[in-house]
């Protein structure tokens, strides 16, 4: 699938006027060593360590075409419909880079993902279903929480959480949550994931992800046999 534009052009075109906030807040990803043990990891972006505009990204063959931003029913924090999986706790902070990345309140949060076998609900084989599809409306603090599942994953495409975030009705931010590879792959060889096996498509190989993950990258803590939370802030200009 092919970008709309590239993202390193997007944050050269930040300049000059975000490199000193950047430079005062910035932090550098790290991913965590592969372990099955209580762990976290420092590799994502919060709302305290970065004041960037997210990348724009593709929303994938897979987004919802049901109308769910329309129907109450799917402004839910569980998501999972009984999915199996390794529970993920998915806590986004919307911030406003235009006004030094202050909290967005009331946008609305859309995220929607992979099962443990690659398979998205409301097509192919799952048409009809709505499982791992969800919205949610910012607090105060700009924060939403999802209950779900860690994604699996499909040929050709490094592991991923699809976002999009409206305000007052309007889409201001398509982009996407990356995942560190070595806690992915422990995860993929436990329980539902294992019979599918490795994702052979790295960060690195991704046609996402291949121009860097530095803003998209989540932090992650726990393990694998309890689960984990993904932690990442996303900056929209507003």
């Amino acid at each position: 699938m092919n970008r709309t534009f590239s993202r390193r052009e997007a944050l050269g075109l930040l300049g000059a006027a975000s490199a000193a906030l950047a430079a005062a807040c910035g932090s550098s990803p790290t991913n965590p060593s592969s372990t099955t043990t209580s762990r976290s990891s420092t590799g994502g972006t919060t709302a305290a360590s970065s004041c960037v505009v997210s990348p724009e990204e593709t929303a994938g063959p897979y987004p919802d075409r049901t109308g769910m931003i329309g129907n109450s029913a799917f402004y839910r924090q569980d998501i999972t419909e009984g999915k199996s999986g390794l529970p993920l706790t998915l806590a986004l902070t919307i911030v406003n880079v235009n006004s030094g990345c202050t909290p967005v309140t009331n946008a609305t949060v859309e995220m929607w993902q992979c099962d443990a076998t690659g398979n998205y609900s409301e097509y192919g084989t799952s048409a009809g279903q709505t499982f791992l599809r969800g919205l949610q409306t910012t607090d105060s603090s700009g924060r939403v929480t999802f209950k779900t599942i860690y994604p699996g994953w499909y040929m050709g495409r490094a592991t991923h959480i699809h976002l999009e975030v409206f305000v007052n009705g309007a889409a201001v931010k398509t982009t996407q949550i990356a995942f560190p590879e070595d806690v992915s792959s422990s995860v993929y060889r436990t329980g539902v994931y294992a019979a599918h096996g490795q994702n052979s498509t790295t960060n690195s190989g991704d046609n996402v992800f291949s121009d860097g993950t530095d803003h998209e990258l989540a932090a992650l803590s726990g393990d694998t046999s309890s689960g984990y939370t993904a932690t990442l802030a996303v900056g929209i200009s507003v």
